[in-house]
């Protein structure tokens, strides 16, 4: 299947985006995996399905270098605050924003209530060739609203 001629032009490739958090450092996000939000659905008797009117937990990974500091810090300082004793500052207001070809802001996603719930640090192997470390930090979201 071709899908030449079909797509509108300007498209938004998947390298063209930025995660900022407020109260953080920029940090170099070097990749975000697919977030999902699913409503909640109920089984009827009937065996169809029904929503349940609410969200389940909205959790996606981002990739970071390792070795920017900085950046590291900011991220170990918030990945602190969501533990004992949770500080109230623990949940944070995001921004996904994804940009077009030509540079414009394509669609923008407010993640409100983020949070660090998990940190991941790089696998390491004396045989490598020298690849980039990087730490998968895993985030959990209250809400994504479009902006």
């Amino acid at each position: 299947m071709s899908v030449k001629g079909t797509l509108g032009p300007d498209h938004i490739p998947v390298n063209k985006y930025s995660l900022l958090i407020v109260g953080l450092p920029e940090i170099t996000v070097l990749s975000v995996s697919g977030i999902e939000e699913e409503i909640d659905t109920v089984d009827l008797p009937d065996r169809t399905k029904a929503s349940g009117g609410q969200t389940q937990p909205i959790e996606f990974e981002i990739t970071t270098p390792t070795h920017h500091t900085t950046e590291q810090a900011a991220m170990e300082a918030w990945f602190q605050e969501s533990q004992d004793p949770v500080l109230p500052t623990y949940k944070k207001v995001g921004t996904l924003v994804m940009t077009s070809l030509s540079g414009e802001i394509a669609r923008s996603h407010s993640l409100v209530g983020m949070w660090p719930m998990k940190r991941t640090l790089p696998e390491l192997e004396l045989a490598n060739e020298g690849e980039l470390a990087m730490t998968t930090w895993s985030l959990c979201v209250d809400d994504i609203l479009p902006i």
